[in-house]
């Protein structure tokens, strides 16, 4: 098997048929053999698509500083942009050292998109194959069976891996033909992690046997992505059929799906929210101990990266943690951003209806409640304690201590972007646009 430009160039052709045309291409480059076949090769394969090579420095070793300066070299010797980020790693994750490196890594690479900007990682087939076998020993399901996708969404633009359906062997083989450098993490040799292990104790075994295991399995991952890509189309028809959004599910809609659906229709709208997957021991707490729980009971279970609440009639899937509205901040015209799951307030000028202009120019101030706050909603004839208001709303109770409440000096004239005050309305006005927010009813 070889490996050329021209053959990159056809891999990301026929992605493609799946994205609009990168406006950039970003490369996620450690510096390691993979991510410097593909920068060199992508030289000549991206026609007239600007390059970027960024690295991330996790701090996590001794000479992680030369690897950047490394890095910096080799993209200025083919020409291309470099970007050098430094991040920090939380060893409190309660996911590994591995996992938190990664998600500190993409959360890094996702600062840096523009919008239909492709992101471009050098996974190989036998990454595929390492993490088929890591999903299966930790008990995943189709979409986990299902491996590394070739392409997929992620942030404004999309994350895509045209190197799938090479080996490394082929890779390297280019590498040394081209008389590249590369550098070695020491790390990936060390067996206490799962992939090591998988690849230098299972993998060379496997191969002993079936030389072409690789290939194997990238065809049992193929087979799984087509069946995980079937129960997301039976998931969003089960979410249509319940009239439901993914943050929000109605329990007496969900309480009739048989207890696959349920399963699979929470684990959809878990992924549909950008939220982690829970274990099976919670997802079956989340079937027997949440969705049959009273009217009157208000429920959760939550894991690292996610919960899942009830009230009344609906079952909330949220970020773990809810950062508490912040207090007495200015809102100007690039709005304020809420805090971590409460997304972000905004001013947008010129609607139908809103808050009056001169109010507006006035300055807003933003706070949270304080208790006792007294209300009179446009298009209700009288003034009313925020706190009933609420309730009889149904707004769910996690949410109403977080509700940005906005001032004008000291008068309350908007609730979030649920209400504004009868006597701070006109038309046109300035709306209220809260984009990001949890569910609140």
């Amino acid at each position: 098997m070889t490996f050329s430009h021209e053959q990159l160039q056809q891999y990301l052709a026929a992605l493609e048929q799946q994205a609009a045309r990168p406006s950039r291409y970003v490369i996620a480059f450690s510096g390691g053999l993979d991510s410097t076949v593909l920068a060199h090769a992508l030289v000549a394969a991206a026609g007239d698509v600007p390059l970027i090579a960024v690295h991330v420095d996790h701090g996590l070793q001794e000479d992680s500083a030369g690897w950047n300066a490394h890095c910096e070299a080799f993209a200025k010797s083919i020409d291309i942009e470099y970007r050098g980020l430094r991040v920090e790693v939380s060893p409190d994750t309660g996911k590994g050292p591995e996992a938190a490196a990664r998600e500190a890594r993409y959360a890094a690479l996702h600062d840096q998109l523009l919008p239909a900007d492709w992101l471009l990682s050098a996974h190989h087939r036998e990454d595929q194959a390492e993490t088929l076998l890591l999903n299966l020993v930790r008990g995943s399901g189709p979409a986990g069976i299902a491996g590394i996708g070739a392409i997929r969404r992620f942030g404004p633009g999309w994350l895509a891996r045209p190197l799938l359906h090479t080996d490394q062997a082929t890779l390297r083989a280019y590498a040394e033909d081209h008389n590249l450098q590369w550098v070695e993490d020491p790390t990936n040799t060390d067996r206490r992690f799962d992939r090591n292990f998988l690849r230098h104790e299972v993998l060379p075994v496997l191969q002993t046997r079936w030389p072409d295991v690789a290939v194997r399995l990238q065809r049992s991952a193929n087979h799984a992505g087509e069946a995980a890509g079937l129960l997301a189309d039976l998931a969003q028809l089960d979410l249509k059929m319940l009239a439901a959004e993914p943050g929000r599910l109605p329990v007496d809609g969900l309480s009739g799906l048989t207890r696959g659906r349920q399963k699979n229709l929470l684990r959809f709208a878990l992924r549909k929210q950008g939220l982690a997957m829970p274990t099976a021991s919670q997802l079956e707490r989340i079937l027997d101990e949440v969705l049959p729980a009273r009217v009157d009971a208000q429920p959760h279970v939550s894991w690292p990266g996610a919960s899942v609440r009830r009230y009344r009639n609906g079952l909330y899937l949220l970020p773990e943690h809810l950062a508490d509205a912040p207090g007495s901040l200015v809102i100007g015209d690039a709005g304020v951003a809420l805090g971590e799951g409460l997304g972000e307030l905004r001013l947008e000028k010129g609607a139908e209806r809103g808050l009056s202009t001169q109010l507006v120019e006035q300055g807003l101030r933003l706070d949270v409640r304080k208790g006792g706050e007294e209300f009179q909603p446009y298009g209700q004839g009288h003034t009313r304690k925020l706190k009933k208001l609420l309730q009889e709303e149904g707004v769910v109770p996690w949410m109403r201590d977080r509700l940005p409440l906005i001032y004008a000096g000291e008068r309350l004239v908007a609730v979030g972007d649920l209400w504004i005050a009868a006597d701070a309305v006109s038309s046109p006005g300035v709306a209220l646009r809260w984009s990001g927010r949890p569910a609140l009813h």
